[in-house]
């Protein structure tokens, strides 16, 4: 699956016998000069001069919101009952004018404006997704070719574009050679996907007894996916972290031993390349070296992290994800894609096939057997339909959906592509770098301020601390302060701080890796958090503690 071919722009000439040449010339002829008639005109499609005018309108649309991101509220809140009273309609038996519906999805305060704007330079919640010019068209194009990288009789070229993009991240996060694996919607799927390789590949089909291994600040989409795939809760073990909220490896290694001497089944272990509630990153090369002695499979989950390894500082303190079995990456978080573009990565990626091959799951073969890869070669016993030509694909040309549980997959590879292409990937190394700067300034800005108190040190891009009112002890009422101070900033729609728990404390988060941001901006939030956190604590001493 690995792609090694070279970048060329060429066009690619297949030798077709003369009869199907000219038999398929003559019907094209043929459709050239018959008349339309009224029966074959096509319902769904609008003229060419309809076409250029929505699309000029859409692509003014596009660019006033890309330039006007960092104007006005970061956060447009909605109402149920608002939306509705706009959005609920009766089914449009005729149609209405295509320029019309574009201006008015484009509305900030009942369109698609209503909600989060997660580009503004404000925007410092959960991992914000900045988005590019280059991956709109991409999705634009995609649609419009209806491109399909899933089976390579029906998407050879878009296959071949995701299968390049996928060498490029593996190259770009200095991963071994055989990594691949393919683009998904998003983190969660990435997971559900790498982690059905690793029961098939170490459980050999019996789940009784079997265990997982993550930390409490693993992602809840690991427990998620080890559900659908039919292990229960008690079955996932939630280690607690050291006091750097990571995993020990040495605990890890007590408990597996002590599971296996309980007859259990020590299988997989999921470890985590920068955490969202804190950034921590999980001891990788330790975990990768204890796999290996006991026979687990490893997991790094890096849906938001791992993208840091296209940096030296990152991939420094990423050491061992090359080791990973498997890896979770969102290209829609810190590679600045919008949604929606997950990527799931093997060191053995055709574990992925034995798992999802289609060939394994036929219930009936002769609907799509000319789909299937690596099928027998041309032989005198499999001549094909046709003398001279294959009756199904050889083993050079990969079928995406035999490794994935798609098998009608868009190309989200293009959003990626197009934006390195366009940028080069020294631009996203520094967009990365800038990130993790970023958190740092904050983090000493936050620590030179008497009424803020950092509660975990700034890791890739992300950092906590909170709003100390004099006098307020450590306890439910501090915690309780924290998220008042979150609601005022939401509610004055300045900007987006939010709140998460760090060793049962309810703290402040920022995130700081939007490449829209920058030192401005974070000291202009980190003052308003301050100037609210001030008010609030007049307010709440001038009511008393329980008003």
């Amino acid at each position: 699956m690995t792609d090694t071919t070279e970048d060329r722009s060429m066009s690619i000439e297949v030798p077709v016998p003369v009869a199907v040449r000219e038999a398929a010339e003559g019907a094209e002829a043929t459709e050239a000069t018959e008349p339309v008639g009224l029966a074959d005109r096509q319902p769904l499609s609008l003229t060419e001069e309809e076409m250029s005018r929505a699309g000029r309108r859409a692509i003014d649309v596009i660019v006033e919101r890309l330039q006007a991101g960092a104007n006005g509220p970061v956060l447009v809140r909605g109402r149920r009952e608002d939306l509705e009273r706009v959005w609920r309609e009766p089914l449009p038996e005729q149609g209405d004018d295509l320029v019309a519906l574009l201006d008015r999805l484009a509305r900030d305060r009942t369109g698609l404006g209503v909600g989060m704007h997660s580009d503004h330079p404000r925007c410092f919640s959960f991992v914000p997704c900045a988005g590019n010019f280059p991956a709109v068209l991409a999705d634009a194009l995609v649609a419009a070719f209806l491109s399909v990288p899933g089976a390579w009789l029906v998407g050879a070229g878009p296959t071949q574009i995701e299968l390049t993009t996928l060498a490029w991240l593996r190259e770009l996060l200095g991963l071994g050679p055989d990594t691949s694996g393919l683009f998904v919607s998003g983190g969660s799927v990435a997971t559900l996907t790498a982690l059905t390789a690793a029961r098939d590949h170490r459980l050999d089909g019996v789940l009784a007894g079997a265990r997982a291994y993550s930390t409490t600040q693993a992602h809840p989409s690991v427990a998620r996916a080890l559900h659908i795939l039919g292990l229960n809760r008690d079955q996932l073990i939630a280690l607690e972290p050291d006091a750097g909220l990571r995993m020990d490896p040495a605990v890890l290694a007590d408990r597996v031993r002590r599971d296996r001497a309980a007859g259990l089944r020590p299988f997989l272990v999921v470890a985590t390349a920068g955490t969202t509630s804190t950034g921590a990153i999980d001891p990788l090369a330790d975990l990768a070296a204890l796999c290996e002695q006991e026979g687990l499979w490893l997991h790094v989950d890096g849906a938001f992290g791992a993208a840091a390894a296209i940096t030296a500082r990152g991939r420094a303190v990423l050491a061992g994800l090359d080791l990973a079995d498997s890896i979770t990456l969102d290209p829609h978080k810190w590679l600045f894609q919008p949604y929606e573009i997950g990527c799931v990565l093997l060191r053995r990626p055709e574990l992925l096939k034995e798992s999802f091959g289609l060939a394994r799951h036929f219930l009936d073969t002769g609907y799509l057997a000319v789909t299937e890869s690596g099928g027998e070669p041309v032989s005198s016993s499999n001549p094909g339909p046709t003398p001279g030509l294959k009756a199904v694909p050889d083993a050079a040309e990969v079928n995406l959906s035999d490794y994935g549980p798609q098998q009608t997959r868009g190309l989200r590879a293009l959003k990626l592509w197009l934006s390195l292409k366009t940028f080069g990937a020294a631009a996203f190394r520094e967009a990365v770098e800038r990130g993790m700067e970023l958190a740092d300034h904050a983090g000493a800005l936050v620590e030179a301020q008497p009424e803020l108190e950092l509660t975990s040190s700034p890791q890739l891009g992300i950092f906590t601390f909170r709003f100390r009112p004099s006098g307020m002890e450590r306890g439910a009422t501090l915690d309780a302060f924290q998220s008042a101070v979150s609601n005022a900033v939401l509610d004055a729609g300045y900007a987006m701080v939010t709140t998460t728990q760090v060793r049962g404390e309810t703290v402040l988060r920022m995130c700081t890796i939007n490449p829209r941001t920058d030192s401005v901006q974070v000291e202009k939030t980190l003052d308003h958090v301050v100037q609210i956190g001030r008010s609030l604590a007049v307010l709440r001493a001038g009511t008393g503690p329980t008003g």
